[in-house]
């Protein structure tokens, strides 16, 4: 089976990666909708945080990288014109993906209940009043 020369651009791996990164980053953010919907507090609203910002990473930010719609910093330079804006697209770039992992490992931590410690079931004291200085009253 041949295909013409037009389709084989099309189906190459370097065609595909912007895809595949939208389609992961919106599963990562359904993934976590879906595993947070019945829960409620903070560990909930942290990891859909992260999942939120690795979603924008994901399926906007590195697709258009891909694609060539944005142009990395080190090719154009800092003293160019649009140094401004490809340093300014490297900040979004950096903090959703460095971000977006950090704040949804700190969820996911938190909604494991890693972080949580158990209770002591020994009696607790109440701390008797002492003399000032060791002497008795």
């Amino acid at each position: 089976m041949t295909f013409p020369p037009d389709v084989l651009p099309i189906a190459s791996i370097s065609a595909m990666r912007p895809v595949f990164m939208i389609v992961m980053g919106a599963f990562l953010l359904l993934t976590t909708w879906r595993m947070t919907r019945g829960t409620s507090g903070w560990a909930p609203r942290i990891l859909i945080s992260g999942a939120l910002l690795l979603a924008i990473g994901y399926a906007v930010v590195m697709p258009l990288y891909q694609a060539g719609v944005l142009i990395p910093l080190s090719q154009i330079g800092v003293s160019s014109a649009d140094a401004a804006s490809a340093l300014g697209w490297h900040v979004v770039k950096t903090v959703s993906m460095n971000g977006g992992w950090l704040v949804f490992g700190l969820g996911l931590a938190m909604h494991a209940g890693i972080f949580e410690t158990e209770k002591s079931t020994a009696p607790v004291e109440a701390p008797s009043s002492s003399p000032v200085h060791g002497r008795p009253a």
